[in-house]
């Protein structure tokens, strides 16, 4: 097997580059092969897959994704990581071919040279619900796929209908995909060693409920059920209905005394319906 980085080959890489991880960029490194290895067996990375991977850092969850998918498509904001993930590649064995490494923002990127079918990711805390919202919106060809957030963040990603955790992330991303917990990460796996708690969320894509101007409709809902998300909706939605709001949210099946909270993706998605229609009523 293909030697991966562990916390000494991590140390010295970053002293060699005179690195210091900032936490404006979220960087913490894992530096245990194991749960890299860990994380490619739960996303289920084949050599069939072309992998995308957001924030590599110095490769070690890299390298473990080059052990098992067809290609690996690594996007890195920091170009002097960018610059050295090929070079530590082909330094551990690995086929220069194998990796492309785009220096971009994977808050804003909306195409890439060749399609993904899985992300596998360590997302940076601050960033990582719009980062995973912007790929499952950007790239269809991603079935599935594991990242790594804080747990707090996947708890409201994995969180269900009438749940304190759920909300409008939640709501979205159940626009595209299914989400699940798991399992949790030691603190210890990362340098340096962050003041959060780590977990994994699965995610596998489904079909989407509607078109394109329909999802905008819906995610405008969820945004407003949720930016008020202590009143009830025909509150909570009256600018964004008018003075119809309680009529249209009937005839959507909607209990217009509920608040945001308990409405899944596909109840929004009713009344999303009903703003592309011009807030009929029928």
């Amino acid at each position: 097997m293909t030697n991966l980085l562990g916390a000494v080959e991590i140390r010295a890489l970053a002293e060699k580059m005179n690195l210091k991880p900032t936490k404006k960029l979220g960087q913490n490194f894992v530096v245990d092969a194991n749960t890299c290895r860990k994380i490619v067996m739960l996303a289920e990375v084949n050599t069939s897959d072309i992998a995308l991977e957001i924030g590599p850092g110095l490769g070690s969850l890299t390298l473990a994704l080059l052990e098992q998918a067809n290609q690996v498509v690594a996007v890195e904001i920091d170009d002097r990581l960018a610059n050295q993930l090929p070079i530590t590649a082909s330094e551990r064995g690995f086929n220069k071919d194998k990796l492309i490494t785009l220096n971009q923002d994977a808050m804003t990127i909306s195409e890439l040279p060749i399609k993904p079918t899985v992300l596998v990711a360590n997302l940076p805390y601050n960033i990582s619900v719009p980062v995973l919202l912007n790929i499952l919106e950007k790239f269809p060809s991603i079935t599935r796929g594991v990242v790594m957030v804080q747990s707090e963040v996947a708890d409201r990603l994995a969180a269900v209908a009438n749940n304190k955790d759920y909300g409008s992330p939640t709501a979205k991303a159940n626009w595209w995909a299914n989400l699940k917990l798991a399992g949790m990460v030691s603190r210890s796996v990362f340098w340096p060693i962050p003041n959060v708690d780590s977990s994994l969320v699965r995610f596998d894509r489904i079909k989407e409920l509607g078109s394109e101007s329909e999802r905008l409709a819906t995610f405008s809902v969820i945004d407003q059920a949720f930016a008020k998300r202590r009143k009830m909706l025909r509150s909570a939605l009256s600018q964004l209905l008018g003075a119809n709001a309680e009529q249209i949210l009937i005839s959507a099946g909607i209990d217009p005394t509920d608040r945001g909270e308990v409405l899944t993706v596909e109840q929004f998605y009713s009344i999303g319906k009903k703003l592309v229609n011009g807030n009929s009523t029928k």
